[in-house]
């Protein structure tokens, strides 16, 4: 990993006391009221890539969609220098538009020029690799994707251009070990421009080979945040099947 030392003065997100909630409906309980995040305060600075691990239901997806503004904290606050971007699994590109035409629409929608689009259409294309197998699939209609070549689609679209803060929500988990050695690459190249992302995976090495810090999240609290290969370690090690310890 590069030293970012320089650029980690330069707070990118503020994170002060978040907590989160909302309300679901069913059941004979009518309408209950989830707090999905509990207290979580951290500081994000330029250049760091963050990786969210958790088991399902933590929180993860959930407090990136709210450092991406997209749900406001039930109490405490959330700062942020520049607009997130939030990349996620369920990214909204139009199904019954070719991939060409989503690459021109995503673009126009993270507020790229037509000209940049332009210019920059063959990279995406070929960072992408849904061409790769000699068959020109970006001029069908996203309907006939697998959802893996749609997750690197989104992907090469966000990489398309820099980024103050990018949050990612599992969309690497979908590539070939090519695409995600593309994808590591293209962040660490964001970071050198002084971005920061924050990465939610369920694939640990993806954590501790993209990220340099990591923050565990529990039932929506902070359980430990630090170097990347430290929490993760200490998340495996909580998370290891129970048998190991029950000898004796």
């Amino acid at each position: 990993m590069a030293d970012h030392t320089a650029q980690e003065s330069v707070p990118t997100v503020v994170a002060d006391d978040v907590h989160i909630t909302y309300k679901v409906h069913g059941g004979r309980s009518g309408v209950r009221t989830v707090h999905a995040v509990r207290g979580v305060t951290f500081v994000a600075h330029q250049g760091e890539a963050i990786g969210l691990i958790g088991s399902n239901g933590s929180g993860k997806s959930t407090l990136l969609k709210a450092v991406a503004g997209l749900l406001p904290p039930a109490q405490g606050h959330v700062y942020t220098q520049g607009q997130p971007s939030l990349l996620g699994v369920n990214a909204a590109l139009m199904n019954d538009l070719t991939g060409e035409r989503n690459i021109i629409l995503g673009g126009l929608a993270m507020g790229m020029t037509r000209r940049q689009i332009r210019e920059r259409y063959e990279g995406i294309v070929d960072f992408s690799g849904i061409n790769d197998r000699g068959e020109d699939s970006i001029t069908l209609p996203m309907r006939t994707y697998s959802s893996g070549m749609a997750a690197r689609l989104r992907f090469s679209i966000a990489a398309a251009r820099s980024h103050d803060v990018l949050l990612i929500d599992e969309a690497l988990a979908t590539g070939d070990a090519k695409f995600q050695r593309r994808s590591r690459a293209r962040i660490a190249e964001l970071r050198e421009q002084a971005g920061t992302v924050f990465l939610v995976s369920h694939n640990n090495r993806t954590i501790t080979e993209t990220c340099d810090r990591a923050i565990w999240l529990e039932a929506g609290a902070i359980r430990t945040d630090g170097p990347a290969k430290d929490v993760v370690a200490a998340y495996e090690a909580h998370t290891k099947p129970s048998k190991y310890s029950k000898k004796g």
